[in-house]
């Protein structure tokens, strides 16, 4: 038993439960017994006042009846050996008994009116009062012009010793139940979490670069099951998340890697040029290229706050309109494509950097896939407002048009590198309409290209 108690002390979830399992278990039992020795008591203590009870009634109604006559024989032959009978004249005498040892002396000085019941000695556990023997019912008799008292004493020893063998047995299984209970739940509860203790050290065993490695599930379909799942769940997120990682870490170095090479030829060339025409004539070229690592790093550097902590916005009122109209203008300015517009006045609450940011990205890649028309539009329906940008190129497939918004994802040659597009535009205009709390999708356009549509909250439509 204190090997048993000890290992419970032990820390971890199997020591703990199998301490409280024997505790509560040994409250439990302690308060059963006190109940059942005091319920035992008291049904014993009522069986034997029900007899006495009994006794006493015959016995008076037999006085009342016939008197005196024949009773102290009757009582000699009909009186069980843990009684003891007395009848009592109202001065005390004994007139009759059912033993010589009683013949003498009253056995109470109760004097209970005629049919009136009184009882001594009944304390409120006389059982374990050893001055208390017996148990003494007096009732009154009236037979012609005397009152007599009848008196039944009763043994409660036998009870006693009943309720005293019950208590013995309760002292003795109570350390052996504990004991049970304790190795039962040591071995129950070491068992249940035996699965997760496999599951604790695969997982503890599966490293940065083991991400692919799951835990097992046990057959049982129960919590153990479920949190086994999660766990293989979670290892997906993370797998899924260090892919994501690696693989922008290895797009933004290759797309870095084009400009740093054409930067580094280009100095090469200059400082090989005596003459310095190779500087005048490359100035644009090194430009062009510093400018495109320039909207490469801050691109990144955005998408890198939005995963870290979210995009951080200075909100105030925004004439999403002005944004439409400036970049409906400077597409048409050099573009070369037709460019149409169908903008209503629409104002929102926002950061207006990040959504003219967001019109401009859009814009960027309508132009870059139409063959020549764009179509914006504007408007306000049901306390939203509405952008679409449109094409007529090539369109995007229904199965591509969620990993579009994927970092540095490309569908086709109209939209690769060496138009100046990074592969960041429109996860960045995912990234900046979340944080409006708006949506993106894409669609087909009625020109034949893809139909951008963004939905924010607008504040008002004029």
């Amino acid at each position: 038993m204190m090997a048993l108690l000890a290992a419970a002390r032990r820390p971890g979830v199997r020591g703990r439960s199998t301490a409280a399992a024997v505790v509560v278990v040994a409250v439990a039992l302690a308060i059963g017994a006190v109940v059942l020795v005091l319920l035992l008591q008291r049904a014993l203590i009522t069986s034997v006042s029900d007899a006495a009870d009994g006794r006493a009634f015959e016995i008076a109604s037999q006085v009342q009846e016939e008197g005196l006559a024949g009773l102290s024989q009757d009582l000699l032959e009909n009186t069980r050996a843990s009684q003891l009978i007395q009848v009592l004249e109202p001065d005390g005498d004994v007139v009759a008994s059912s033993s010589s040892r009683t013949a003498a002396r009253p056995l109470s000085t109760l004097r209970p009116a005629a049919g009136q019941v009184l009882r001594s000695q009944v304390g409120e556990m006389p059982l374990l009062d050893d001055e208390h023997a017996y148990l003494v019912v007096a009732r009154g008799a009236q037979h012609e012009e005397t009152l007599y008292t009848v008196v039944v004493a009763s043994s409660i020893e036998a009870q006693r010793e009943t309720v005293s063998t019950v208590a013995e047995y309760l002292l003795i299984g109570y350390p052996l139940l504990l004991l049970l209970v304790g190795a039962a739940t040591w071995v129950l509860v070491g068992r249940a979490l035996r699965p997760v203790e496999r599951i604790r050290a695969r997982v503890h065993g599966i490293g940065a670069d083991q991400l692919s490695e799951r835990v097992p599930v046990p057959p049982t379909q129960d919590e153990i099951a479920r949190l086994a799942v999660t766990m293989n769940e979670m290892l997906d997120r993370l797998q899924t998340g260090q892919e994501t990682q690696r693989r922008f870490v290895a797009d933004a170095s290759h797309e870095l890697r084009s400009p740093i090479a054409t930067l580094t030829a280009a100095l090469e060339v200059v400082v090989a040029d005596t003459t310095g025409r190779a500087w005048q004539d490359l100035q644009l070229v090194m430009g062009a290229e510093t400018e495109r690592m320039r909207r490469l790093v801050e691109d990144l550097l955005l998408l890198a706050k939005a995963d870290d902590e979210g995009l951080r916005m200075r909100r105030t009122d925004v004439d999403l309109d002005d944004l439409v109209e400036a970049e409906v203008r400077r597409l048409r300015s050099g573009s070369g494509l037709e460019v149409r517009q169908d903008v209503s006045a629409v104002r929102v609450s926002g950061d207006p950097d990040k959504l003219s940011q967001v019109i401009r990205n859009l814009a960027d890649n309508a132009a870059r896939a139409a063959r020549s028309v764009i179509l914006f539009s504007l408007s306000a329906e049901n306390g939203q407002a509405i952008l679409t940008v449109e094409d007529d190129g090539p369109g995007v497939p229904a199965a591509e048009r969620y990993r579009v918004f994927e970092r540095f994802v490309r569908l086709d040659a109209s939209r690769d590198r060496g138009s100046g597009g990074s592969g960041l535009g429109l996860s960045i205009v995912q990234e900046v309409v979340r944080g409006h709390g708006g949506t993106v999708r894409i669609t087909e356009s009625s020109l034949g290209g893809a139909r951008f549509v963004v939905t924010l909250p607008a504040e008002g439509a004029g």
